[in-house]
């Protein structure tokens, strides 16, 4: 067998009745910060040109996706191999310059073309874009990232808040806050938070996404 096989073997035990109690209990959502954070890791390899280390912390982020996989194989959704075969599919599809008879011979054109053969894709699929009045951002930005930027958005193009955000309190909140205070209260929440059970990262990341979503309804009614 394969390495790879070895891998979705293993994980399978892990997830079986006799398996671990810990790997039994995840589910796609409780995983999502092991994602965030084996990614995290993986980057800080990546800037210190560690390759040691940055093997191992490939093999981390490899075991978030061959999990995400063993979960939706167990519900009847698809598996591993149907994972890596629309990937494949997806990369021999949009380099039709490597794969089939063009050629490009720029990075970008070939930018240019894999965005067209993205578009064509999605209207085959018959999905189309709604319009919204935000800017689009890269999908799941960290929660504080995303936040900024929403309320950035909201500030820039004058859309309407009111009765979705509280802008006094925020006002009265950033009168005299200083760089200091700021990580002091986002660390006391964080540990508030953990306290309690609950995901920070993943409360503000949802919130940000009922405000947009909130204010999408409040400009198309």
């Amino acid at each position: 067998m394969s390495a790879i096989d070895d891998l979705k073997q293993t994980m399978a035990r892990l997830r079986a009745k006799d398996g671990c109690p810990w790997d039994q209990e995840q589910t796609h959502q409780t995983l999502t910060r092991c994602l965030i954070d084996e990614c995290s890791e993986l980057l800080e390899t990546i800037d210190r040109l560690d390759m040691p280390h940055m093997r191992e912390e490939l093999g981390d982020v490899l075991i978030q996706i061959v999990f995400h996989a063993r979960i939706a194989e167990e519900a009847g959704l698809f598996n591993f191999d149907d994972v890596a075969h629309d990937i494949n599919e997806k990369l021999i599809r949009r380099h039709p310059h490597v794969f089939g008879a063009q050629k490009l011979d720029t990075s970008d054109q070939v930018i240019s073309q894999w965005e067209l053969i993205k578009l064509e894709e999605k209207k085959k699929a018959g999905i189309t874009a709604a319009p919204s009045v935000f800017k689009p951002l890269p999908p799941r930005l960290p929660a504080l990232m995303f936040a900024e930027a929403v309320w950035k958005q909201i500030n820039k193009k004058g859309l309407p808040y009111q009765g979705i955000v509280d802008k006094i309190a925020v006002d009265g909140v950033a009168k005299d806050l200083t760089d200091e205070q700021l990580g002091k209260q986002l660390f006391e929440l964080t540990c508030a938070a953990q306290s309690r059970g609950l995901d920070p990262e993943g409360a503000l990341r949802r919130y940000a996404d009922r405000v947009t979503y909130a204010v999408e309804k409040k400009m198309s009614s």
